[in-house]
């Protein structure tokens, strides 16, 4: 498999239903009469994934992330909770959950559905916050979200943009340097330093929309590995994996765009 700017994708076995393309074979073994003597069929753990598992599992951890980020933006408007504690708790639980099922060998739903979790409390408590200077900016960050998501699916199902050797580099390059040039904001940041990269400011402005480019660029190799996970016959719990990655790419691609949206409408 080509690599991947996300790396939820990176730790991808090795080695599957002996061998052929990138260690596996478009059909398991067991579907094939004859080959190597009896062989019990492939149970529903074990078949190989389709598009609909990715379809489904992506929903679900979508969904649960919405659930709980609207549960949690609610309670932060209503004043009910404060922002910070579910902000900073959704976001190192997230992390270390994220870690765990990167360098985890086998999937797992319940991590890849605790994390989105995490990840809904973490944005959610973040949109509590913008909501209450710019009212309805959660939901234009929504919908930008989904509409991106929509579009470059289109545009990889119709081939518009060929998910290349080359433009992969280019996109892991980027994704890269965007990484680089947050943390490097946010050393100045703790010596009192302002970069005016991540500011209110022309620039600020300017890098929230190339950080959103570069996340929308994310999802097509997230949409062209997991094809080539289906087209490799990987087991259908890889389905969850599949989803993690493109979770990770949809939650910070609606970090920018709610900080995006909140920018340009804030006085």
């Amino acid at each position: 498999m080509r690599s991947t700017s996300n790396p939820a994708f990176r730790n991808l076995p090795s080695g599957g239903f002996g061998g052929g393309y990138a260690g596996f074979q478009s059909q398991p073994q067991a579907s094939m009469p004859g080959y190597g003597g009896y062989q019990a069929p492939p149970t529903a753990g074990d078949r190989p994934m389709t598009v609909d598992d990715v379809v489904t599992k992506t929903a679900m951890t979508i969904g649960l992330a919405l659930i709980t980020g609207i549960i949690t933006g609610v309670a932060v408007l209503g004043g009910a909770i404060s922002p910070f504690p579910p902000m900073i708790g959704g976001l190192i639980v997230g992390l270390v959950l994220s870690l765990i099922i990167i360098f985890k060998k086998t999937p797992n739903a319940g991590l890849v559905l605790a994390y989105s979790a995490a990840e809904g409390v973490f944005l959610g408590a973040i949109s509590g916050v913008f909501e209450m200077f710019v009212e309805g900016v959660a939901l234009q960050a929504i919908i930008g979200t989904a509409l991106v998501f929509v579009t470059m699916l289109v545009v990889y199902k119709t081939g518009a943009v060929k998910v290349t050797p080359k433009l992969t580099k280019w996109i892991i390059g980027a994704a890269v340097a965007a990484f680089g040039l947050m943390m490097f904001n946010l050393l100045m940041g703790l010596f009192g330093v302002e970069t005016g990269l991540r500011g209110d400011g022309p620039l600020g402005i300017i890098v929230g929309i190339v950080f959103i480019g570069i996340a929308a660029f994310m999802l097509l190799l997230d949409f062209d590995m997991a094809d080539q996970m289906i087209r490799a016959g990987m087991p259908q719990k890889w389905a969850w994996y599949a989803a993690f990655g493109l979770m990770t790419t949809l939650v910070w691609l609606y970090f920018e765009m709610l900080r995006l949206l909140y920018l340009l409408q804030s006085d």
